[in-house]
Order: C-alpha cells, then structure tokens, then sequence
C-alpha cells in the first residue's frame, strides 16, 4: 500500500520515548505526527503534560495538540472527528501519518470507532454537579461504582467529569458502560496500521519517569502554573485535574511542600504508567520492542518494521 493508505502507531507508557521514536520514523519515512493524548489537547498547559517542544520537533510538523481552552469539554468522539480530519489531509498531501498514542481509549475511538453512546443530558448532569459540590467527589465515584463496578474501577475519584459521564450514560441507557462501548462501533477505513509498541523494563521505567518529574520542575512548571492561575483559569478546570497540577496549585496556596509535589506527581505518574501498559497489553497486532524509543537499537528495529509493512 502506498504512505498515503499507512498508519504507524507508536503507543506506550508514558516517558518510554514514544515521542522520541516518531520523530525518527518521519524523518526516515518522510511523515508527520499525529499526537494522541487526552491532556495535550489544552492549550497553555505544556510541561506537566509533556508537549514536544518546538526545538525538539526538529521541523517534523504535529497535530492534535494545544485544540481547546482549559474550560472546554472534549470527548473521545471529538478526538476522533478531529483525526480523521487530520488523516486526511495527510493523505492528500502524501504524507504518512505517524500517532503517537498514550491515550488508550483516544486510540480505540480512532480505530475501531465509537459506539452509539446517548447524548448529553445538561439536567441530569446539573444535579450530579450540585451532588458533587456538597458532598465530594468520593461520593459521585461511590455512586458509580453502585451502579457500575467495572467503569468505576477503571477511573480515578478526583476526575469528575468522567464520573458524571458514566453515570450518565449509566441511568439514561439502563447498561453498564462497557456494554455501550462494545456495540455499534465502525472501524477506520482505508488505512494498513502498523502498531509499534515500547515496553521499557519497569525499574528503568520508573527512574526516567522520577527524573523527568524533576526535569519539569527546573524547566519551569511551577510558573507555568502561577501564570494559569494568575489569568484566570477555575481550580476545577478539567486539565487542573491532571498529575501534578493540582498538587502545584496546592503548593501555591501553601497547602504542600514542593517535596511533596514532586513526590506525589512521581508516584501518580509511576501509576499512570502502569495503568497504561495494563491498557495496551490489550491491543493487538503489537510489534513489542523491549527499550526506550531514543536508544539507536530500538529506533532502527522500529524503522525495519515499518519498512517491512509498506
């Protein structure tokens, strides 16, 4: 099949160099990237969600990130709508799309589509919002795992806004979520995908992801925090949910040590990172490499593979 009908996934834990290994492959294969994280898509919220830098970018152009402002609501149907706008104009410009995905559930909304879930009920949600103000969180998250053990398993308490969604989707449809999301999907059409998958040795793992929380620290984020803060972005933002921002805006109103940010950020990053291996375990088709997506060995097997694939 031509470039213009290809896909090469790279998918991951996050800190495995999956970003890294896709720069190479565009420069060897003459592609551009298509980025797959949930967190990426907001705008002005950069080093604690591990955006590639301009200078590390090296020239290769990347989609899918910095879509919305920090007060949007944004789906994995709204992922997948965007992608496939991207997708194409890749393929009239002949240019191989090559995703990096940390974003299991973005991943399968892109290729194997999104079931028939029902639609927003802004009355229902008002009233789990209220339930949330006054009693916590913890409580939404209980109630879900009431009506649905397995979708509440699968999510953190703090993230309310996924809480409020699957029960949702809960009482409006009378079926677990899981259920919902395993009828009427409709697959990607039209493209050969290629998965590389980076599967680091866990301790390894953890110490670059250790290292890379402090990196973020020198590189800046407190201020970056401080300057979201300062131009008005609510606390229950949906990206102030993500690892380490809350810890930081927490630390701005003297509520934590930056010990303990980092602390904490390293330790719920260790966890994400696990979940998402547990994840992509899952898909198949994987071509597992055992190593990091910067070391020589594994960028040039990966670019094997994606030759051997064309």
């Amino acid at each position: 099949m031509s470039d213009s009908e290809r896909l090469i996934v790279v998918l991951g834990p996050t800190a495995s160099g999956k970003s890294a290994l896709a720069i190479r492959l565009a420069e060897e294969l003459g592609g551009e990237i298509l980025v797959c994280d949930s967190t990426q898509v907001y705008r002005h919220f950069d080093i604690g969600t591990a955006k590639v830098t301009l200078a590390e970018r090296r020239g290769i152009p990347h989609h899918l990130v910095d879509l919305v402002e920090a007060n949007a609501v944004f789906t994995a149907g709204e992922y997948r709508l965007r992608a496939l706008t991207a997708l194409e104009d890749l393929r009239l410009r002949r240019k191989l799309p090559i995703l990096t995905a940390g974003t299991g559930l973005y991943l399968r909304a892109l290729i194997e589509g999104l079931s028939d879930a029902p639609v927003r009920s802004e009355e229902l949600r008002e009233r789990l919002r209220q339930m949330a103000a006054r009693r916590g969180s913890e409580y939404l998250h209980r109630l879900l795992k009431r009506l649905d053990p397995a979708t509440a398993a699968r999510i953190e308490p703090p993230d309310a806004q996924k809480v409020i969604r699957a029960i949702e989707m809960r009482v409006l449809t009378g079926k677990p979520v899981g259920e919902i999301h395993g009828a009427g999907r409709g697959a990607l059409q039209g493209y050969n995908v290629t998965k590389i998958g980076l599967r680091p040795e866990r301790a390894a793992l953890y110490a670059r992801i250790d290292a890379r929380v402090v990196q973020m620290m020198h590189a800046g984020w407190k201020d970056e925090v401080r300057n979201l803060i300062a131009a008005g972005i609510p606390a229950d933002a949906k990206p102030f949910q993500f690892i380490g921002y809350s810890e930081l805006r927490r630390h701005l109103e003297n509520q934590l040590t930056e010990h303990d940010v980092v602390a904490q950020a390293q330790r719920a990053t260790r966890q994400y990172a696990k979940r998402q291996m547990t994840w992509f375990r899952r898909e198949s088709g994987v071509h597992w490499l055992s190593g990091f997506g910067d070391e020589p060995q594994i960028i040039s097997t990966a670019v094997e593979i994606a030759r051997s694939q064309s």
